[in-house]
């Protein structure tokens, strides 16, 4: 009998394994279609509360702080009651470098009903300042190195161009360089 006993052992040890095998699969398994799942949902909530508060004209225009070129503290909120031109841009960009001396030269006719801000997307506050100094231009500059506020605005591509009127609302939004074709001036004046 010890003879037999011992002989169905090693039967049992492999039945055994498989046992734990098969378990540890399972458990693999569910863990996966958990992180799935999870990952599906939180995808789809996301999607959901970007939808809810989307990018579009008539949408309320998202507040944010920021720090701009000259250190000082920028917050949209500030504006309110006053039309505001934001311009997303980069120095790498080159249809924002061709829009920069349209872009400003409104900026300057339209400042005293329209506050303009540059907002420099992924640069560093040096590499801003040269781009700056070479092109001869003074303005203060929002520094969004880390793409915070482009993020808030859902911004994909350079450069881009919104006009938001005095109750902060999105009155016109260009993704795209701006030409000499585009009411810019028009828009700004539809926005105080």
């Amino acid at each position: 009998m010890e003879n037999k006993s011992q002989q169905n052992e090693p039967v049992i040890r492999k039945k055994r394994g498989f046992q734990v095998k098969r378990i540890l699969t399972i458990v693999t398994i569910i863990a996966a279609l958990s992180a799935g799942i999870w990952a599906v949902t939180t995808n789809w909530s996301d999607s959901e509360s970007k939808r809810s508060n989307p990018i579009r004209t008539g949408a309320e225009a998202p507040d944010f702080t920021a720090v701009n070129s000259k250190g000082e503290q920028v917050r949209l909120s500030d504006y309110r009651g006053r039309a505001v031109m934001i311009n997303f841009w980069a120095s790498w960009c080159t249809p924002c470098v061709r829009e920069m001396p349209l872009v400003h030269d409104l900026a300057q006719q339209n400042a005293n009903n329209v506050e303009t801000l540059f907002v420099n997307v992924g640069e560093s506050k040096g590499t801003i300042n040269e781009f700056m100094k070479s092109h001869q231009f003074d303005f203060p500059v929002i520094i969004d190195a880390a793409g915070k506020v482009s993020s808030l605005y859902r911004i994909t591509g350079l450069p881009a161009t919104m006009v938001i009127d005095r109750s902060g609302q999105f009155r016109h939004i260009l993704l795209g360089e701006l030409t000499e074709d585009i009411p810019l001036q028009q828009w700004l004046k539809e926005s105080m």
